[in-house]
């Protein structure tokens, strides 16, 4: 009796846009392989009695057509690709059968020794499409696939491409602080670079991380001479792009929040050079749920507020309107505010907010040195000066304070 020998299945990719594609089964397996087939441009039509509701609203909203039947003999007809996904198994026995006859690759879900096709574990990044298959073990796929994704985007698994690579400028929002809340854009960008202008207040952790032919230039030390700070950092990238180099500018939080991220792009505009953006996660946001409060919250605040404390409320330069901000009821978020929290606070006061209004001071958030100091309104400036608050930290004000798990020093 001859030996039987387990074939490797010979990997293919499928170009399925404007194709008939016909998918048995409205359940989870459908809900989960039905985004990637409608990516793909295939012309889908699920043949189901019942469907999940994320299921129905795809046919709801024209991107496959649902047909609410059972399986029946002749479904598959025209079809290239099928996959089969009900519970019952003599349906599915049935529809492989007919790909079978038709030569429609099939794939089930029920029993994958008896399809002509499997599925493999797919992710997508950077233009690149990565599939693994592992026979029966598709955990394993998953986290192989997992892998090489995590590689590709942040640099750490080396695939150059091998055709020019047309040079670029991005403004990245490089998040809080902590270098694993930077996107996973930002990240792949930041590894492409050739020159990196680099805020203090970015995630400093990665440029450690990279290659030693990157340029980093520490925006807070170019030279300026006749130039303000911000010319400077302007002429910085307008020079290096023009140079060929591929630039990034490397910004605490998000480039659009307080973060002069708009002046830099129009400079750059002004010379013709295009740039992209990659937003960041905000420390308006991400600083207080890092510290255990949210900035919203069922029943306490509806909305939250988010203002640049970097001039005091009596200072004419300052654009906020402190009057109506005292009659908010949700969640007032300060950046920039330490210095001037004592007459912030004053001013809010006068303009009617309770002086025993909760306050909080998240320091460094999300770093290893992150701590968070409570107070209220009319006793912040005292504590403020007793615990020694340095910047950078977000300033939180509202019922909200009171709500979370969050460690408080007073």
């Amino acid at each position: 009796m001859a030996e039987h020998v387990e074939h490797p299945a010979y990997p293919v990719g499928l170009r399925l846009a404007g194709r008939r594609v016909v998918v048995l089964g409205g359940g989870t397996v459908a809900q989960r392989r039905l985004p990637a087939l409608i990516a793909a441009g295939a012309d889908v039509t699920l043949i189901s009695p019942s469907a999940t509701p994320s299921v129905e609203a795809m046919a709801e909203t024209g991107e496959i057509t649902w047909v609410r039947r059972r399986y029946e003999d002749g479904d598959l007809a025209g079809a290239w690709y099928a996959l089969v996904a009900t519970t019952d198994p003599a349906a599915n026995a049935a529809a492989s059968a007919e790909a079978e006859r038709a030569r429609v690759w099939c794939v089930r879900s029920d029993d994958a020794d008896a399809a002509t096709a499997w599925t493999p574990a797919t992710g997508r990044g950077d233009g690149v499409t990565v599939a693994v298959l592992t026979g029966h073990d598709p955990r394993r796929s998953a986290a192989v696939r997992d892998a090489i994704l995590e590689g590709l985007r942040d640099g750490s698994l080396a695939a150059p491409a091998q055709r020019a690579r047309t040079p670029f400028v991005a403004l990245v929002g490089g998040g809080p602080g902590d270098p694993d809340l930077i996107t996973v854009r930002g990240r792949r960008l930041l590894a492409e670079a050739d020159v990196v202008i680099a805020d203090r207040l970015g995630p400093r952790d990665l440029l450690d991380e990279l290659p030693p032919h990157v340029e980093v230039i520490d925006a807070a030390k170019i030279p300026y001479g006749r130039f303000m700070a911000q010319e400077a950092i302007n002429n910085a990238l307008i020079e290096h792009a023009k140079a060929g180099k591929s630039v990034v500018r490397l910004k605490g939080g998000d480039p659009f929040v307080f973060g002069r991220g708009m002046e830099e792009a129009q400079a750059l505009a002004a010379e013709g050079i295009a740039c992209t953006v990659v937003p960041g996660i905000s420390s308006s946001i991400s600083v207080p749920g890092a510290a255990g409060i949210p900035v919203t919250h069922r029943g306490v605040a509806h909305e939250f507020t988010v203002v640049s404390g970097h001039v005091a409320p009596d200072d004419p330069r300052s654009l906020v309107d402190w009057a109506s901000l005292a009659k908010l009821t949700g969640t007032l978020v300060i950046l920039m505010g330490v210095d001037k929290i004592g007459k912030i606070a004053e001013a809010l006061v006068a303009h009617g907010k309770a002086p025993d209004t909760p306050l909080a001071l998240v320091q460094e958030g999300t770093t290893a040195t992150q701590r968070r100091v409570d107070a209220t309104l009319a006793t912040v400036a005292d504590v403020v000066k007793a615990e020694e608050v340095r910047p950078p930290a977000v300033i939180v004000i509202g019922p909200v304070v009171a709500e979370g798990p969050g460690k408080r020093t007073r």
